[in-house]
């Protein structure tokens, strides 16, 4: 477990470097660590990431939901599915990265065909949760359902969810998402030839 102000500083810079490495844009996506059994620092609710500071990080309860702070971003509910079903899993993002929301919007589950990418996301096939509408019962079930065990999930028409033990792992599998969808993609075109 981290500590809540080490837990505000790697929430706050890892948001940044969403933005700067092109996995989110403006105040899409959001990132949370795990800081204990029974709580976690997300990002909050609809703030431009280059000018927050880790003060803006939101403490939250992860089995009440209750809050420290301002308001906690709307996928909150998600993020805390993911801490009760992966006791193991230390931090969560949700991305909007070009090739996993292409797949993503096509509602296509991803083969992983390269055994390196399968290694990083944890299985052969990436699910991607049916269509729900953002902060919703349905999106929060449905994509965690979608995880499963792996490290990922596709959200249709609403990007992706990464996973991992700690946030330099969940950016891997970020990475590694991405790589992994556009071979699909790039795979399924050569199919259709």
């Amino acid at each position: 477990m981290t500590d809540i102000q080490q837990a505000r500083e790697i929430v706050c810079a890892s948001g940044k470097k969403l933005v700067k490495e092109g996995l989110i844009a403006r105040t899409w996506g959001n990132v949370s660590v795990r800081v204990s059994e029974t709580e976690m620092i997300i990002t909050p609710s609809g703030r431009k990431y280059e000018e927050l500071t880790p003060e803006d990080m939101v403490l939250v309860n992860i089995y009440t939901l209750k809050y420290v702070g301002i308001k906690p971003s709307s996928e909150l509910k998600l993020h805390c599915e993911i801490y009760k079903r992966r006791p193991h899993i230390q931090s969560v993002i949700h991305t909007h990265q070009l090739y996993a929301s292409i797949v993503a919007a096509a509602q296509k589950d991803v083969e992983v065909l390269d055994p390196d990418h399968q290694n990083i996301l944890g299985g052969t096939v990436i699910k991607a949760a049916p269509y729900a509408l953002p902060n919703s019962k349905s999106i929060t079930i449905d994509t965690a359902k979608a995880v499963g065990k792996s490290n990922a999930a596709l959200m249709s028409n609403h990007g992706a969810l990464c996973i991992g033990v700690n946030m330099e792992n969940t950016f891997n599998v970020a990475h590694t998402l991405e790589a992994a969808c556009k071979q699909f993609i790039e795979f399924k075109k050569i199919q259709s030839q």
